[in-house]
């Protein structure tokens, strides 16, 4: 059977809705996705394999196979997407419109437009015996927890010499991100009458000297950790959002505050985790003080700017490597020893945010240089 256009299978991709989010009442199977490219890729005679993630039902990743033995390529990217509020958006985000050379809709850029891409440069090579495999991989709840590619790191059945994250760069070829933890900070005083402060342990007291601790942790690891590769040379943490008491009338109870946190490439996350955690203490004086990740870190990610993939892919796109602050799977497929490198058409500008669109004069450079590294890595 033919394959269909790109577009097509954009419009197809686009109409499944696969959000991923920690909060449950938002969260969406990505089965829907999953299935219309494992039909696809079956026609273009993949071995085709869907692994549903351990208890998280109506998740899953797929991992599709063309061709034996060893090295070769991976082109992989995420089926999810993030949630959106659909009063905010000019057109359906469940449809692809099309308008001033653009396509929207919810994931065009972040990232379901790579997938139609990577399976028509595949498709150039229908006809043609592969001398080492090519591999197509969608996995799920990147935009949540990771889980997809943390089960694919520790089932290791994904190997190759080269692998390519379709994360929208705008076609410039990606070398480092920086790593991303989130980290809930909970502090557990004890109530009483507003009228008198000593029949209670205000938390929002305590979160106080806890909120001065963790800005001046933040002013030391700026001072400490620089790489001018990075348009954001420093670590960044972000005081994002405190939630704290219920009453003017009541001492604090409770409070939490939740910051993100994003590490240069070479810091020891696990480190910087427990240093943080404990400053919080200290600084808390006794009110009970919980430190903990929302979701377990994203390591920072960087690969030698001098690897045969990242060069293949500088003189393919014209673009130096460079680096970015956004996190991806990349360090997932690191960790099974393959050379990784982010490359994807669109820009991150545009994902995350109502009327998000890929550029549709970028859809042919990319299948382009993705059937390229098929030709160089495969044929």
């Amino acid at each position: 059977m033919p394959l269909p256009k790109p577009i097509d299978m954009l419009r197809t991709l686009i109409a499944e809705p696969s959000v991923s989010c920690i909060n449950a009442a938002h969260d969406q199977s990505n089965l829907g996705v999953i299935h219309h490219l494992a039909n696809w890729l079956e026609d273009l005679d993949f071995r085709v394999d869907v692994q549903p993630l351990p208890a998280k039902p109506g998740k899953a990743n797929l991992v599709a196979k063309r061709g034996s033995g060893e090295d070769g390529l991976v082109l992989a990217g995420h089926t999810d997407t993030v949630p959106c509020d659909e009063t905010l958006w000019s057109v359906d985000p469940f449809a692809v419109t099309e308008r001033d050379s653009k396509f929207y809709g919810l994931g065009t850029a972040d990232m379901k437009g790579f997938f139609p891409l990577a399976l028509a440069a595949a498709a150039r090579y229908r006809d043609a015996g592969l001398a080492k495999p090519l591999t197509i991989v969608a996995t799920s709840d990147e935009e949540s927890s990771m889980d997809g590619a943390r089960v694919l790191a520790a089932n290791g059945v994904v190997k190759a010499a080269a692998a390519v994250i379709g994360e929208p760069t705008g076609l410039a070829p990606i070398r480092a991100h920086k790593g991303v933890a989130m980290i809930s900070i909970a502090l557990a005083g004890s109530s009483g009458h507003s009228s008198n402060p000593d029949l209670g342990d205000n938390a929002l007291d305590a979160m106080h000297r806890v909120m001065g601790a963790v800005i001046a942790f933040r002013r030391e690891l700026a001072e400490r950790h620089v790489d001018p590769a990075f348009e954001v040379c420093a670590p960044t943490m972000n005081l994002g959002c405190l939630h704290a008491g219920d009453n003017p009338n009541r001492i604090c109870e409770h409070a939490e505050l939740q910051i993100d946190i994003r590490l240069l490439p070479g810091m020891d996350t696990a480190h910087v985790l427990d240093e943080l955690r404990q400053r919080v203490e200290a600084a808390s004086e006794g009110t009970r003080a919980t430190v903990q990740p929302l979701f377990e870190p994203v390591l920072p990610y960087q690969t030698p700017s001098d690897g045969p993939l990242v060069k293949s892919l500088e003189a393919l796109s014209g673009r130096g490597a460079r680096t970015v602050a956004f996190g991806t799977e990349a360090p997932f497929f690191q960790m099974l020893g393959i050379e990784t490198v982010v490359f994807g058409p669109g820009s991150i500008n545009q994902a995350h945010q109502p009327d998000e669109f890929l550029d549709a004069t970028q859809l042919e450079p990319a299948q382009d240089a993705l059937a390229a590294l098929i030709g160089q890595y495969c044929v």
